[in-house]
């Protein structure tokens, strides 16, 4: 059982108290104004008193986002995908007027072209003319109002932005037509019918050409209606595209949404016989 204290104890604990006070009639030492404010700056960041910025109406922080947002994706469209708008019908029926794809801009820094892809490239100087050159703006916000519309792939690009499929890589031999009207590589037929335009021919124009080295033979899917490598046979270049004008690889149709579909290699142009033939024909 524990004791109750004595008078002497409480005496003792009295006494021990008052020993840390002041004396009667002195006052403790003052803060300064320098260390009060630091005192308050410190509570008013620490726990529950904290606060990461103040509080602003959406309406104030709406611009920032705007931008932030416009910046972020204009960095995107830069360096590694970018919508494209289809202006003409060079592509049909694999891609239509109106069409946007999704092109990557960055998988050719890695790997190897294929044959059979999709590409958009810089065809000026290198393929005749095939869209038509947008009007100019009319003053600064009909500019502002393209450039934000270019960046999401609202409006044509530019007039010698093409979007075409690669047929021949360096060092293949392409030619047309076969006694069967077809088109070959390396002396394999090629099986167009999974993406040639309803009753087009593989070509109207005859040609046999060995593809040089950094170069592509590029073809539109509506072969009537394209001006693709064969426009510029027997030119200077003779229409084959250099590889560094790709702008990237069309991968996917994004818009309209009932037509969200991948942009896929056809089976005819990974026949083995292809690369095996390369340097033979």
């Amino acid at each position: 059982m524990v004791g109750l204290p004595t008078d002497a104890s409480l005496d003792a604990s009295v006494a021990g108290r008052a020993s840390h006070r002041a004396p009667k009639g002195v006052k403790p030492p003052r803060s300064s104004r320098k260390e009060r404010k630091a005192k308050d700056t410190a509570r008013a960041t620490s726990g529950r008193h904290r606060r990461l910025m103040p509080n602003r109406p959406f309406w104030q922080e709406l611009p920032i986002l705007i931008i932030v947002a416009l910046l972020a994706a204009y960095l995107m469209k830069t360096f590694v995908f970018q919508v494209f708008f289809i202006p003409s019908g060079s592509m049909e029926n694999t891609l239509l007027i109106n069409d946007r794809v999704l092109v990557d801009k960055v998988s050719y820094g890695f790997r190897d072209i294929k044959r059979g892809e999709v590409i958009v490239f810089n065809a000026q100087g290198v393929l005749s003319p095939e869209n038509a050159k947008p009007l100019p703006a009319t003053n600064p916000l009909d500019s502002a109002i393209r450039g934000v519309q270019n960046i999401f792939g609202l409006a044509q690009n530019s007039e010698t932005d093409y979007i075409k499929r690669v047929i021949g890589l360096p060092g293949d031999r392409i030619a047309c037509c076969d006694a069967q009207g077809r088109m070959t590589i390396n002396g394999v037929p090629l099986d167009e019918k999974g993406y040639l335009y309803p009753g087009d021919a593989s070509s109207l124009t005859p040609f046999d050409v060995l593809v040089p080295d950094k170069k592509l033979w590029v073809m539109g899917d509506h072969r009537s209606a394209s001006a693709d490598s064969r426009s510029r046979i027997g030119t200077p270049g003779g229409g084959f595209v250099p590889q560094d004008r790709l702008v990237g690889r069309a991968f996917v149709v994004t818009f309209p949404f009932n037509s969200l579909r991948r942009l896929s290699i056809p089976e005819t142009f990974k026949q083995p016989a292809i690369e095996a033939q390369k340097g033979k024909s």
